[in-house]
């Protein structure tokens, strides 16, 4: 580690103003996270299916209920394909 001495003036001059130093990094940080950002791809019908609230099907009693009803989805939104 190195030891740096001398008036807040000097240091300053010698390093540079600390406040301006973290806003430059988080600008840069925010412009690597805007050039970083990944094209969502595109839903598959299933999926857009299941995202739909109208077409879910829910166990109405037992153990399960409540829970979605996969089997009954996927029998349905097969016989919506045709």
């Amino acid at each position: 580690m190195v030891k740096i001495e001398g008036s807040l003036d000097e240091l300053r001059a010698l390093l540079g103003r600390a406040e301006r130093t973290v806003v430059d990094v988080v600008e840069t940080v925010k412009e690597v996270k805007q050039t970083a950002k990944k094209t969502r791809r595109k839903l598959s019908s299933w999926q857009r299916y299941i995202k739909n609230k109208s077409n879910h099907i829910k166990f109405k009693r037992g153990a399960k209920k409540g829970r979605l009803d996969l089997a009954a989805m996927s029998k349905a939104f097969k016989r919506s394909k045709k």
